[in-house]
């Protein structure tokens, strides 16, 4: 099992960020992953599993690729790249 973790610095408050991320929610939706959100943290389910962590200066998602993420021919750096892009967008 492969695990994606970008950590990305940010100097925004908590609110701002998570606002921010609606975005980024409404990708992982259309690719049947949910997120469900306490407090600062969340918690993805689905095809792939993992969290969401917004901390006080950075903001770190962590995606574990299980084996149907693997059949589907996800290739873990190319999902990086991508989250990584959409994030710098979101913030």
């Amino acid at each position: 099992m492969s695990t994606v973790k970008v950590t990305v610095p940010h100097s925004k408050n908590q609110d701002d960020i998570r606002a921010g991320l609606t975005q980024f929610e409404e990708m992982f939706a259309k690719y049947m992953v949910s997120v469900e959100w306490s407090g600062y943290q969340a918690s993805l389910s689905g095809p792939v599993s993992g969290s969401i962590d917004i901390r006080e200066s950075e903001l770190e998602v962590s995606i574990k690729l299980g084996m149907m993420a693997k059949m589907a021919g996800i290739d873990p750096k190319r999902l990086e790249a991508s989250i990584r892009k959409r994030l710098d967008a979101a913030l």
